[in-house]
């Protein structure tokens, strides 16, 4: 008879522990640690059982295995098919992950629904009933009815035109609710789909684990088996899971280990932009990002994401400096708003929305102390338009363009971008991919670009923008910010 006994398993990290503790000492989590029943099933002698991908493997040299590179399935949705690195590979499994309410079950309904002219979708769902992803799914049609129709309206509160106007429901497109993994790979095998898709991970289990649904064990578990499922068929799997409050996935982090590929969906839930960021891709570049508009009837493509993020801005507001950030391989140019205010409180207060803090209070220093910026008593807020985030040091000398331009409320030049990493000295560095970030700011219009000197010489900067080469970042800002003769009557530098 198999024994059984009790552990704790930290549902964050994953860390087994004999007893109950209130914090994890892995992961530095509280409350985290969940009973489990274990049963321990009986050693037989014997050979091993087997348990793989295709049976028993066997070892053959390198020389005899085909390096042809497989065809890929196309993708209709552009910039999901940027993210995936060009299409979705056969046999791959996704993991598309995000905050609650962001868009995910939206986006996947989307794909399947264009990816059923074509190929053979089965929709498992968890969390929504068939009637409610149809109801769904009449609503995105519509939208793509009401492209057709220019008399329906997208933004009109009344309700959607009738359906005869709408493109029909795909007829290879299969839903099913259904929690039970078991009875899923049964309909999978009596379906044979090209696509599954399950929302979510989180709510799929294994009868014979005693575990609840969404639990360590029963999260690894279902994926590893959902990972043998597509390697040994050849199905392609995108799964989706909750993200904790902490922005991570939820259940272990073997999870990201466990798929091919790891989507993230992100945006504020205020804004209408979402990025489809990839952190992990074993079949194409990582952090490359895909941009979709959020409206009334589903996610619409953007792409020419920085003409986006940059129609409403102010021209000539003091306080605001164009930055071209590289999200992949794509540069994106986005408004970066910076405010000084007099503090009223005893310290003075650095707030970001977009950028690092550690990075914002850097460059404050740099200003205070090598331009001469009196900082000491101003509270800096610094704000990225659109809602996206930037990480990348390219963006410092935009970010103390905009807060010196807010100090001493003075506009930067319209026509200029400014690309460029600070150091403590106060001199600026090169970032990388200039050529193709130059390109990208001629390309909408942008006449000059403040960039580091080059020191080392390289390709030649392009001839279709002036480029203003800076050794320190004062030298940047002397020649970014409109000086007093291109003022306006009634404006004085400060």
């Amino acid at each position: 008879m198999p024994k059984t006994h009790t552990r704790y398993v930290c549902q964050e990290c994953g860390r087994v522990s004999a007893t109950y503790m209130g914090k994890c000492p892995q992961c530095g989590s509280f409350n985290s640690m969940v009973e489990e029943i274990v049963h321990d099933e009986p050693v037989t002698k014997g050979p091993a059982s087997v348990r793989g991908l295709t049976g028993r493997s066997q070892p053959r040299p390198i020389g005899e295995i085909s390096g042809d590179a497989e065809d890929r399935i196309p993708l209709p949705m552009g910039e999901f098919a940027r993210v995936l690195g060009g299409g979705i590979v056969p046999g791959s499994i996704v993991l598309v992950g995000g905050d609650p309410g962001i868009g995910k079950s939206t986006l996947m309904l989307q794909m399947a629904m264009e990816m059923a002219s074509r190929k053979r979708v089965l929709y498992v769902s968890g969390e929504e009933s068939e009637r409610q992803i149809k109801m769904r799914a009449s609503r995105l049609t519509s939208n793509v009815g009401a492209q057709r129709n220019p008399s329906m309206s997208l933004t009109s509160d009344r309700p959607a035109a009738p359906l005869h106007n709408a493109v029909p429901l795909p007829a290879n497109l299969l839903l099913v609710t259904e929690t039970n993994l078991e009875i899923i790979l049964d309909h999978v095998s009596e379906v044979k789909p090209d696509l599954l898709i399950v929302d979510s991970i989180q709510t799929v289990y294994l009868s014979e684990l005693d575990s609840s649904a969404g639990s360590v064990s029963q999260v690894r578990e279902c994926a590893s088996q959902l990972r043998e499922l597509a390697k040994s068929s050849g199905i392609s799997i995108f799964i989706i899971g909750h993200v904790t409050k902490e922005g991570a996935i939820a259940g272990p982090r073997v999870l990201e280990h466990i798929v091919d590929t790891v989507l993230y969906l992100e945006g504020d839930r205020f804004q209408a932009y979402r990025l489809l960021r990839s952190v992990k891709n074993r079949f194409g570049a990582t952090s490359e990002v895909g941009v979709f508009e959020m409206r009334e009837r589903g996610l619409i493509e953007v792409t020419n994401p920085s003409e986006a993020f940059l129609e409403e801005r102010m021209v000539n507001a003091p306080g605001s400096s164009i930055a071209v950030a590289m999200e992949g391989t794509r540069p994106i140019l986005v408004e970066i708003q910076g405010l000084t205010s007099p503090t009223q409180f005893g310290n003075a207060r650095r707030t970001p929305n977009g950028v690092d803090f550690n990075r914002l209070l850097l460059i404050a220093a740099v200003l205070t102390r090598r331009v001469g910026l009196k900082l000491g008593e101003q509270d800096v807020f610094v704000n990225v338009v659109g809602g996206i985030q930037i990480d990348e040091p390219a963006a410092d000398l935009a970010i103390a363009a905009a807060i010196a331009s807010s100090w001493k409320d003075v506009a930067v030049r319209a026509e200029a971008v400014l690309i460029g990493e600070i150091g403590l000295a106060g001199e600026l560095r090169m970032p990388g991919q200039m050529q193709t970030r130059l390109r990208e700011a001629s390309k909408l219009g942008f006449k000059t670009a403040i960039v580091p000197k080059a020191i080392r010489k390289g390709e030649g900067w392009p001839k279709d923008i002036e480029i203003i080469e800076a050794r320190s970042i004062q030298q940047a800002l002397d020649a970014a910010l409109i000086s007093q003769m291109e003022l306006p009557k009634g404006r004085k530098v400060a």
